[in-house]
């Protein structure tokens, strides 16, 4: 008798068991929503500044312009023993409500990219002078990632979700704004505003990109790739 007790009672252990883990299944459903805007239209987006030889902005669209497109930076025709500095080839302006870091920037190509970046506050200042523009952060020297992945190089302060300003001094935008009008030709917004930007202080900064052709090349012809910019983003309270 005592044996068939303890046989139901693990019977219904197991049964129970059964039951409890059946009911751990479940559907439900949540809606989402955002919106595909043009590069410098985003949360974090990208501004134009310096001309290419060819008279447009290096920052640039890249094929047909719309809500969907990319843009690129176009550098030209260089050649052996030429070095080539855009102290503002491109900005980055932060539209989010709550500080972002920028922390390391790095290159994909599958060639040399003879390419030295700088971020820094002084748009028409060299970066990678001190003496002028002491504000300058190295982030990448030709293939190697300057700052390291786990540091923060610039605060980008919080932004206004306004994609026509920028502001170098947050704390008083009305006095501290300059605007980021629509280039027709380059089809990217810009600014040629000399007030400078200062990290955890200011909505933006400026990328100067150093091009720097040695005597010997790999080889001739188109060189390609894509700059990755690496965001960490400030933890904050609502």
């Amino acid at each position: 008798m005592n044996i068939k007790k303890r046989l139901f009672v693990i019977g219904m252990l197991l049964l129970v068991t059964t039951m409890a883990l059946a009911t751990q299944f479940a559907v439900t459903r949540l809606g989402y929503e955002y919106n595909i805007v043009h590069p410098s239209n985003g949360n974090l987006r990208f501004i134009g500044s310096d001309n290419s030889s060819d008279g447009i902005r290096v920052l640039r669209v890249a094929g047909s312009n719309g809500s969907g497109a990319s843009v690129k930076l176009r550098i030209g025709n260089l050649s052996t023993n030429q070095t080539y500095t855009y102290t503002a080839a491109f900005g980055i302006v932060n539209e989010e409500r709550f500080p972002v870091n920028i922390t390391y920037i790095d290159v994909n190509s599958s060639n040399w990219t003879y390419m030295k970046i700088w971020l820094h506050g002084d748009r028409d200042a060299d970066a990678s002078n001190n003496s002028t523009d002491p504000s300058g952060v190295f982030m990448f020297n030709n293939g190697t990632i300057v700052n390291a992945s786990n540091t923060t190089a610039w605060i980008l302060a919080a932004g206004n979700n306004n994609a026509s300003d920028m502001c170098s001094n947050i704390s008083d935008r009305v006095n501290h704004s300059c605007t980021t009008p629509w280039d027709e030709t380059a089809h990217v917004r810009f600014s040629e505003n000399n007030t400078n930007a200062t990290s955890n202080c200011s909505d933006f900064v400026w990328v100067q990109i150093t091009i720097e052709i040695n005597t010997i090349v790999d080889y001739q012809g188109p060189h390609t790739g894509v700059i990755y910019i690496n965001f960490e983003a400030e933890s904050f309270s609502p």
